[in-house]
């Protein structure tokens, strides 16, 4: 529209006609969002006009009118609409038809005014005039809500609409409340009741803040972060996530002072819920939590106003309670008598979260103390030092302190939302709105893990990052649609086993970074020590020696063996199913002997009457591999098969164990041939000659003497089986060597203050001791 219709445009707009005054606004709204027209629109008292519209009119022409104050703020042009004796007025209609309107282009157009409003700045006006305090943000809503209570109620439950634009108006203005209360510490006095009449200043923020999560907030925002309409309101629930995150700094960074009744009624409500007396104490706790706090769901007898507590307790009581109980606090978990100084580092929202856990849980919280009590006092867990342990690892692990207002309007986080799929589930973190839920389910994994551990007193740092390690896993790779209860399902049956090696690979990783060099000299030279280990097993193995099973023979094998040796007796020719085979102690030796069945003790050295000198082998080879066998074989360049015959599993059978086709088969460049290897040594295949095969029972035992007696030949063993256990020993100790390195133990140069390490620049070698 040409800016030379206005004047036409405004004569419409003031028409007592309704259906020229429809067509009129309907026209405005689409282009009062151009600064040009904007300016001559405000100059020629447009803004009269349209605040007329939207006092009086209805359906419709009142949705364009809203609409086109929404734009017109949008270009950061027509605040003065807000200023002046009534603009409360126009304030409450906006309010009004939030809360009585059920039209949904009303309620997009009102919800969008509020959220400019309260988003304004309360700088100066345009030409530097300075603006009435309270004109913008937070305040300006204050009389209208005092006439509307219901308002919040009904914004929040518009975040169930189908209509996602309307969703994300609410959400927005929700947003914007929030953002405006946090960034003012002053905050809206007005729109928060107290029991005892006025909120003590800089907790304002707190109690709207749970004003609106007990309207069911969190609930709702934590459906919309994991339902399939995020991209439409992607913005407004990260800038709800941010804040979340905001909020969660500002608990942590009030200190817990016990000058301020509220924490002197939650350090009462914990010694009242833990049962000092062992009877049920008349009171309860002061609810505490992230997602609603703070409240009191169940009420502390409070004292009279001018009783001074030290701890929740007056003077008389706090003489009584220590004459009784020495270790009030510390029963509780606390390392001392003074658990206000505990709280330096977590702040409030380390209580919070303490006191919220104790109020849902304090029948286990009662039956856990009970339990610890009956403990050494070494090995109890410090219920109250774990919790605040537990709020650290949740506040290190959604990166809380990192987190800024600003971050919402950075261009990579824009990138990441229109990315869509797998950049969502990095982004939106539904589960830290469950901060409650996955704190006690976290405690509760630190208790487990306690119990399973063993652990004590001096234990509870490496408990800790067991727990830190745990949260990582479980809720750090939780996708966005996983629900929490699934997450506290995880954390309960996360097996400790399998999370130690996990801890042990994260720590193995991490020294890599650090010291990769040193580390592979390290692993090198474990290596090195797990290889002679286990050499030494494997060649303790054939020095105890095995029995071995011996095929059939063919019968031209048979009748050229028997042929081989003509002054035996026939009875010495019949077939021998067994084989007895033992290192001599001197490792020069190997002894053999077959048998017609297995004796109930393994026959000694003078028993076997064949022997082979293992000088003279020039080879082992053996059919013993799978197929990581083979490729553990190509790697060391050893000569192995890759098919693996199942073995038989009646061993004590002769028949099945002539079924056996793994075998070993030991060649030497001697002409002493065997008489079985006869027909192989005649073939000409190869210039070494066969001397002994043995049949082993199973693949262990193959393992063990195939690579025994590599070993003894100084070659690298082949088998899957003895290079997984040589990785698994210098793997065990690789760890135990990281298990045993401190942090202090880093060379970080001198102490300041401790000089400067001396260059030896420009020094050489040669130099002397005086003695």
């Amino acid at each position: 529209m040409d800016q030379a219709d206005i004047p036409a445009l405004l004569s419409r707009l003031a028409s007592d006609e309704d259906a020229a005054r429809k067509m009129a606004v309907f026209k405005l709204q689409s282009s009062i969002n151009d600064p040009a027209f904007a300016d001559v629109f405000i100059a020629s008292g447009g803004l009269v006009v349209l605040r007329r519209l939207i006092m009086t009119t209805g359906g419709n022409t009142l949705a364009y009118s809203l609409q086109s104050l929404s734009r017109l703020l949008e270009v950061d042009m027509g605040w003065d609409i807000f200023e002046g004796p009534n603009a409360g007025e126009l304030v409450e209609r906006v309010v009004e038809l939030i809360v009585t309107n059920p039209l949904v282009n009303i309620l997009r157009g009102a919800m969008s005014i509020l959220v400019g409003l309260v988003s304004h700045s309360q700088s100066t006006a345009r030409g530097g005039t300075p603006r009435t305090p309270g004109t913008f943000g937070f305040r300006a809503l204050k009389p209208a809500v005092a006439v509307y209570p219901q308002f919040f109620e009904l914004v929040i439950m518009q975040l169930q609409s189908a209509d996602h634009a309307l969703c994300a108006n609410a959400l927005m203005l929700i947003n914007a409340l929030i953002r405006d209360a946090v960034s003012n510490d002053s905050g809206p006095t007005l729109l928060v009741s107290s029991a005892k009449g006025t909120v003590p200043p800089g907790e304002e923020w707190s109690k709207f803040i749970k004003k609106l999560q007990d309207l069911g907030l969190i609930k709702a925002v934590y459906n919309l972060m994991q339902s399939s309409s995020l991209q439409d309101l992607a913005h407004s629930l990260l800038e709800f996530q941010t804040l979340t995150k905001i909020l969660l700094q500002k608990w942590r960074a009030v200190r817990v002072d016990l000058e301020r009744p509220e924490h002197r009624r939650a350090l009462k409500g914990l010694h009242l819920a833990s049962a000092p007396e062992r009877r049920q104490t008349n009171g309860g706790l002061t609810t505490l939590s992230p997602t609603g706090r703070p409240s009191t769901a169940a009420t502390v007898v409070a004292r009279e106003e001018g009783e001074k507590e030290t701890g929740g307790e007056t003077a008389a009581g706090r003489k009584s309670s220590r004459r009784h109980n020495p270790e009030k606090w510390r029963r509780l978990g606390f390392e001392t008598e003074s658990p206000a100084s505990e709280f330096e580092v977590a702040g409030f929202l380390g209580m919070m979260d303490l006191t919220d856990y104790v109020r849902k849980n304090e029948d286990g919280f009662q039956k856990l103390l009970l339990e610890q009590s009956s403990r050494p006092l070494n090995e109890r867990c410090p219920v109250a030092r774990a919790s605040l342990a537990v709020t650290m690892i949740l506040y290190e692990h959604f990166e809380i302190e990192k987190c800024d207002l600003d971050d919402i309007r950075n261009g990579g986080y824009y990138q990441l939302i229109d990315g869509g799929g797998k950049a969502h589930d990095k982004l939106f973190r539904p589960l830290l709105l469950q901060w409650s839920r996955l704190h006690t389910a976290g405690l509760h994994a630190f208790f487990r893990m306690w119990k399973a551990t063993g652990a004590t007193r001096y234990d509870f740092d490496k408990v800790a990052e067991l727990v830190r390690i745990l949260i990582d896993q479980v809720v750090g790779q939780a996708s966005r649609s996983k629900d929490v209860l699934e997450v506290e399902d995880e954390l309960h049956e996360y097996d400790s086993g399998r999370l130690r090696e996990l801890q042990m690979d994260l720590l193995e990783l991490s020294f890599e970074d650090q010291w990769g060099s040193h580390l592979f000299q390290v692993r090198e030279e474990l290596k090195h020590e797990a290889l002679q280990f286990v050499k030494e097993q494997r060649i303790r193995c054939l020095l105890q020696g095995s029995w071995f099973s011996k095929p059939q023979p063919h019968r031209s094998e048979h009748s050229r063996s028997e042929s081989l040796k003509p002054g035996q007796e026939k009875g010495s020719r019949l077939y021998q199913p067994w084989r007895f085979a033992k290192l001599s102690h001197n490792r020069r030796y190997l002894h053999y002997a077959d048998f017609a069945e297995q004796t109930a003790h393994d026959p000694g050295l003078e028993a076997l009457t064949e022997k082979i000198d293992l000088l003279s082998t020039s080879s082992v080879v053996s059919n013993v591999s799978n197929a990581d066998d083979a490729a553990a074989a190509g790697e060391n360049g050893n000569q192995a098969s890759s098919s693996l015959t199942s073995l038989t599993k009646d061993a004590n059978s002769a028949s099945a164990a002539a079924k056996s086709t793994t075998k070993i088969t030991i060649y030497s460049l001697s002409e002493n041939v065997a008489p079985e290897l006869a027909s192989l040594a005649a073939a000409g295949k190869t210039k070494e000659q066969p001397i002994l095969t043995l049949h082993p029972l199973n693949h262990s035992l193959a393992s063990e003497w195939l690579d025994g007696l590599l070993m003894l030949l100084n070659q690298a063993p082949i088998t899957a089986e003895t290079n997984k256990l040589v990785t698994l020993v210098s793997d065990y100790g690789l760890k135990i060597r990281l298990l045993n390195v401190r942090a202090e133990a880093v060379d970080n140069g001198p102490v300041p203050g401790g000089g400067q390490v001396p260059s030896r620049e420009g020094l050489d070698e040669d130099y002397y001791y005086e003695i």
